[in-house]
């Protein structure tokens, strides 16, 4: 794993509609490295996300967002994509009459800024598809339409195959989903990393049932819009057995060890 560093985030504070959410987090993220964000609902995990892939209604208050030794906050949300940073969304919206093939073909161009001519995307797509066990049919299906939680989240796990970034931010990819999704689409991921190993990931999660599947080299728990504990994959059991109130309350047993 290289020793590059990828994404380093300094006392963020940033929010929506005048709220502030995030309250100086700070995180920085080295090539190849998978960093797990866990915390309640409402301590900002959705809200990194957003910011980092350049959501309009969520503002920086201030802070600062180096990616690749540049400031992430001063480039559109196009730009960012273009410069392999990819968002798995929690909840990925439907485009009707789009299909598949269509929209990762348009998606990729725009990442390359050039034209891949149809037959090799084809092969592309394919060669992928075949990688993360899906049917060639499911190309030609439009865009999260009629799709299962689990064909929606295998469907993003495909546009990051194609996509190939340097930086992944999986937002809840685990939500909705049952034992054998979960299974199907963390395999996924894992695949895309062994072809990709210098590719950085940021996996924002609630439950630690996600990270059997997809080990983190870190696990952070987000508190009220800061980090307020780190450490490894035992944390994330911790979290498991305890809850998130063993944060401010923690049992004894754990305190003495």
């Amino acid at each position: 794993m290289s020793s590059s560093q990828l994404l380093e985030v300094k006392n963020l504070h940033a929010g929506i509609e005048g709220k502030e959410i995030l309250k100086g987090f700070t995180l920085t993220v080295k090539a190849g490295e998978i960093h797990a964000i866990m915390g309640p609902n409402g301590s900002g995990k959705s809200t990194l996300a957003k910011v980092l892939s350049g959501h309009p209604l969520y503002q920086v208050s201030s802070g600062t967002v180096q990616y690749k030794g540049k400031d992430l906050l001063a480039l559109e949300p196009d730009q960012r994509a273009r410069d392999g940073v990819f968002l798995a969304f929690q909840y990925p919206s439907e485009i009707p009459g789009v299909s598949i093939l269509n929209f990762l073909r348009t998606a990729l161009n725009a990442r390359l800024e050039k034209e891949m001519p149809v037959m090799e995307f084809r092969k592309l797509l394919f060669e992928k598809m075949q990688m993360l066990d899906m049917d060639k049919a499911f190309a030609t299906r439009f865009v999260n339409e009629g799709f299962s939680g689990g064909e929606k989240k295998r469907h993003e796990i495909l546009q990051m195959a194609i996509l190939n970034p340097a930086l992944a931010v999986l937002d809840e990819t685990d939500s909705g989903l049952d034992i054998d999704a979960l299974r199907i689409v963390s395999g996924g991921v894992n695949k895309i990393k062994q072809e990709n190993p210098e590719m950085g990931v940021v996996l924002i999660t609630h439950y630690q049932r996600l990270l059997d599947y997809i080990k983190p080299d870190y696990v952070h728990v987000l508190h009220q819009g800061q980090i307020v504990k780190s450490g490894g994959s035992e944390l994330a059991l911790e979290l498991e057995k305890h809850g998130y109130d063993w944060l401010q309350n923690p049992p004894t047993a754990v305190v003495n060890q």
